[in-house]
């Protein structure tokens, strides 16, 4: 019954989040562009759960930006399985969360991704983070970004801040390219500390995303930019696709366990490019 309430109450969150952002979204907008809903079903035969993935294109402000829902259950297949935490006697799983990638039509304002998850196996844990990919340098925004992720950080445990960062800035880096994808965040994963006191700091996480990408996004969507400007950002955001593709973990767990594409690879920009 306890694993029963955990999971109604995160998915029950990470649903209500999905509305948050999303309303959050289109207040930014002001009606110039809407959010187009799709439903899926992970198993059409039987019931394995599924989820929605909401895209916006083309607005004002935003060229971007998907806000995906999942609720996902089931056996991990056996080559999958080993990686896994809590699989060793039992292949079932289930799992939860919601993903969020923006793209700004103004290169000065830097892209955005944000995800939280709720995993149960035999073990269970949360995991998530939020970082963001500037295409010009400013050292006052990236404090800013940073002095709040330290405040909502040190609410909880004085000790998380220094270790998410750490964690994703060696995440978030491009090996073959050595270079870092943006100017960082916070990442966790495996987190098992203490059920209720997870979970309060993983709401936590989502409510900081939305006040940082408002006060982000407020502060310099309207900023002059040029066409050199955006083929610079169209250059950032190929290193985004490749660090999508080749490193992600969400984007593996996902298509491994049957997930909608569309919906995994919605962080995907619209344009990208390439020297």
């Amino acid at each position: 019954m306890e694993n029963i309430i955990k999971k109604k109450l995160a998915r029950n969150w990470f649903s209500l989040l999905q509305d948050i952002i999303c309303l959050e979204v289109e207040k930014i907008e002001k009606k110039n562009s809407k959010f187009i809903v799709n439903r899926w079903n992970k198993n059409q035969k039987k019931d394995e759960g599924g989820g929605e993935y909401r895209i916006l294109k083309d607005g004002k402000i935003f060229d971007k930006i998907g806000v995906n829902f999942s609720e996902v259950y089931g056996k991990f297949s056996n080559n999958f399985r080993g990686k896994i935490p809590g699989t060793s006697k039992s292949a079932k799983y289930w799992a939860s969360g919601i993903s969020i990638v923006m793209h700004l039509r103004n290169p000065h304002v830097p892209a955005m991704h944000f995800n939280t998850r709720y995993i149960q196996t035999e073990k269970e844990w949360f995991g998530g983070g939020m970082d963001f990919t500037p295409c010009f340098n400013d050292k006052l925004e990236k404090k800013w970004i940073h002095n709040e992720l330290r405040k909502m950080c040190n609410s909880h445990n004085k000790k998380y801040y220094q270790k998410y960062k750490t964690w994703c800035d060696k995440y978030f880096y491009l090996y073959h390219r050595k270079e870092t994808r943006g100017i960082g965040g916070i990442f966790f994963d495996y987190k098992k500390d203490n059920w209720n006191n997870d979970f309060k700091f993983v709401r936590d996480v989502g409510l900081t995303f939305q006040h940082i990408f408002r006060t982000v996004i407020n502060k310099k969507a309207n900023k002059k930019w040029s066409i050199k400007d955006k083929e610079k950002q169209f250059l950032k955001r190929g290193r985004y696709v490749e660090f999508n593709l080749l490193y992600d973990r969400g984007t593996r767990f996902g298509l491994d366990t049957g997930g909608n594409t569309e919906a995994i690879l919605m962080s995907l920009p619209p344009l990208a490019k390439w020297k």
